[in-house]
């Protein structure tokens, strides 16, 4: 029997039936109960999974009022109908649209002006009908604007069907490509697409080129790579001159080109790869710009004529620097934008091709995200970039590298009288175990007292080398309007602070990423702003990984806990070499068949060590169809932690039946799930009465 405050809930835990299975290695032997969850054709499966659901509904009934209460919150703030920025390409403006009571964007054009009349190439809406899950996948226009390719997923596994829509009768063509991954490109033939097919487990392993209005059987295979470390990806450069193959393992990349002219011509390498040397590859005029990582942990920037790819004739652009990481370049005709990363923001600076002049474009907040937006065209002086931080709403920029003008194309409306003045962002750092100084990105609703009593949500990632955005949510307006700080750690294992703050929160020193969490909480606590007792934790994927581990290592620390889709049986699946996570990951995480490895990663495999002890109250989330995280990892996890854990506290596991890594597809159904995980939050918090909205009046 579970225990929600004063009140007792009569409805009994699901109990998962034990079928130990020896694992062993490195003369280790390790007893899963739970191994059985892997087979989803077993009828118990699927009947623990619902019974756990039934449970999880049960527990979270009176709190079904709250929930409503937050999506229409969440829902009031959002202009149904809506219209994103449109983009040029040639004649064309493209944009997406949404309407009100619709979950799906619409995607349309207009040609030569906008106030021409308006195309609609895809509704997404009517498509999604009859599906419980819709997912776009590829959305590109052929270069002579006649021909959509666009790729469909009805499951949330990932794999995608890939379709050709007739833009001047709006028919399909009579070939439809299943098994296909996100990339594509188009040839200047206008009839030739390459395209990524996935293997058993997932993985884009094969490259292929076909025709328009030809069988899927005579397609040609350009490419094939049958190291299960590697994803192949295809794209073609802003130029349009060439089509690029991208081969790519966590630390060792090789990049071939095609001109895009010449589809049936043989693609050819710029360099063979070597181990440990990462490569990324753009073209302008006689030249490809490289940026790599060779004998450069931040990378630099390197160019070499294209008629001399080889690394022996690669000229130095931009040197290596410790104190700044290179992040990517974009190119255009006359202008060479370069995107950096330091001291722990993203920065960016323009430099023009022909006088070699250049500028940096500056940023006004502590603490903020910015990206390139669309910028299809290549002979222009204009960068769109997006901008956002955790007080401003998503912004649209329009930039003149010539002038140096901004223009503000769009800021996301938030309705209901947003008032970015009655809150705060700060940038603070908080010591580690180590002395190494752990940036957090902060935001609270001004009024806050640091009396060491506030509620705080902290999330984190911290692998990859992804960096955590500080970016703006609307939705999180119904924490902080309640008076919960909201707290970023950008912790090792990210790439906040540079290639380096990556390399030291992976392989054998991924338990940085954990203690560096705990560090910040123990900072924030100790600088009053908030208690153990009132602080709730979220991560999702690799992100569920790190809440897991400091569940385990602190639990002591946090009141509540949200893992969403968790990477939690380490060791077991990266030893699967049949699952996505698996081989690639070792690049990652390391090889467990490596003793060192195998050791050190059970030693912090959320999985592996839960114990007979008290834990916070926990929130599990999957999606039976993730490709990703497969849901026994959350499933097994779940098990454990109830067959062993010793407090009152609430565990629940929600597993969405017809979803995969990402949750529901339609924005609705999305929201609903965040209310669902909000109202766990601060229920268990105890914020659920309206006086604690400072909102409410």
């Amino acid at each position: 029997m579970d225990k929600i405050d004063s009140l007792e809930i009569t409805v009994t835990p699901p109990v998962a039936e034990k079928q130990p299975q020896i694992l062993e290695l490195h003369g280790d032997k390790r007893i899963d109960n739970y191994f059985w969850m892997r087979d989803r054709d077993n009828p118990k499966v699927i009947a623990y999974l619902e019974a756990e659901n039934a449970y999880t509904q049960a527990m979270m009934q009176h709190t079904e009022g709250l929930q409503t209460q937050l999506y229409e919150e969440m829902l009031s703030r959002i202009k149904e109908t809506d219209l994103s920025v449109p983009y040029r390409k040639d004649e064309y403006y493209y944009y997406s649209r949404t309407e009100e009571g619709k979950a799906y964007p619409i995607y349309c054009r207009k040609k030569g002006n906008l106030d021409a009349p308006e195309e609609v190439l895809l509704d997404q809406n009517e498509m999604s009908q009859g599906h419980d899950f819709f997912s776009i996948g590829v959305l590109q226009v052929s270069p002579n604007h006649q021909i959509l390719a666009y790729s469909v997923d009805t499951s949330g596994s990932e794999r995608y069907t890939l379709y050709f829509l007739d833009l001047n009768t709006h028919q399909l063509y009579p070939e439809s490509i299943p098994d296909t991954y996100f990339s594509l490109a188009w040839a200047n033939d206008n009839q030739t697409v390459f395209y990524t097919k996935l293997d058993v487990a997932n993985r884009p392993f094969q490259v292929f080129r076909h025709t328009l209005e030809t069988s899927v059987d005579e397609d040609v295979l350009i490419y094939h790579e049958p190291d299960d470390s590697y994803y192949l990806a295809v794209g073609k450069t802003r130029s349009q001159e060439y089509i690029l193959m991208h081969l790519g393992s966590k630390i060792t990349s090789e990049v071939h080109y095609l001109e895009a002219n010449k589809p049936r011509g043989n693609f050819q390498v710029i360099q063979p790869r070597t181990t440990g040397i990462e490569y990324d590859v753009d073209h302008h005029s006689d030249y490809f710009y490289i940026v790599t990582n060779e004998e450069a942990i931040n990378f630099k920037l390197m160019k070499t004529l294209v008629a001399l790819p080889g690394k022996e004739n690669w000229q130095t652009v931009i040197p290596h620097r410790e104190d700044v990481m290179l992040s990517g370049i974009s190119l255009f005709a006359n202008h060479l934008v370069i995107y950096e990363r330091k001291d722990g923001l993203p920065v960016a600076r323009v430099q023009n091709l022909t006088t070699d002049q250049e500028h940096n474009i500056t940023f006004p907040e502590p603490t903020y995200s910015f990206f390139e937006g669309s910028n299809p065209e290549f002979h222009t002086t204009t960068l769109r970039i997006h901008y956002t931080s955790l007080i401003t709403p998503p912004s649209v920029f329009d930039y003149d590298m010539e002038t140096l003008e901004r223009e503000l194309k769009k800021e996301t409306e938030v309705l209901g009288g947003y008032d970015r003045t009655q809150y705060q962002s700060e940038k603070l750092m908080a010591p580690a175990p180590d002395g190494t100084q752990i940036p957090i990105s902060i935001v609270y609703k001004k009024g806050i007292k640091k009396d060491g009593k506030n509620p705080l949500y902290l999330t984190g990632y911290g692998a990859y080398g992804a960096s955590y955005p500080a970016s703006f949510s609307s939705n999180r307006l119904s924490l902080l309007d309640r008076g919960i700080i909201f707290a970023i750690a950008h912790v090792r294992g990210g790439g906040e602070m540079g290639r380096k703050w990556y390399e030291d929160g992976k392989f054998l020193h991924k338990k940085n990423t954990f203690t560096d969490f705990i560090a910040c909480a123990e900072y924030l606590i100790a600088e009053g702003w908030t208690t153990s007792h009132a602080i709730a934790i979220s991560g999702g994927s690799a992100g569920g990984l790190l809440v897991g581990a400091v569940m385990n290592m602190r639990p002591d620390l946090f009141k509540v806990v949200v893992a969403d889709v968790p990477f939690v049986d380490v060791v077991t699946t990266i030893l699967d070499t049949s699952l996505p996570l698996s081989a690639m990951e070792w690049e990652e995480w390391g090889n467990p068949n490596d003793k060192v490895y195998y050791d050190y990663m059970k030693s912090y495999s959320p999985y592996d060590n839960v114990e007979a002890k008290d834990y916070p109250d926990t929130l599990i989330t999957a999606g039976l169809n993730d490709s990703r995280v497969k849901y026994w990892e959350p499933a097994k996890w779940t098990a454990k932690l109830r067959e062993l854990k010793t407090d009152n506290n609430i565990l629940l596991l929600k597993t969405n039946m017809g979803a995969g890594h990402s949750g529901a597809s339609g924005r609705y159904e999305s929201l609903k799930e965040l209310a669902f995980e909000y109202a766990f939050v601060l229920d268990r918090l105890g914020l659920t009465a309206c006086e604690q909205k400072q909102s409410c009046g």
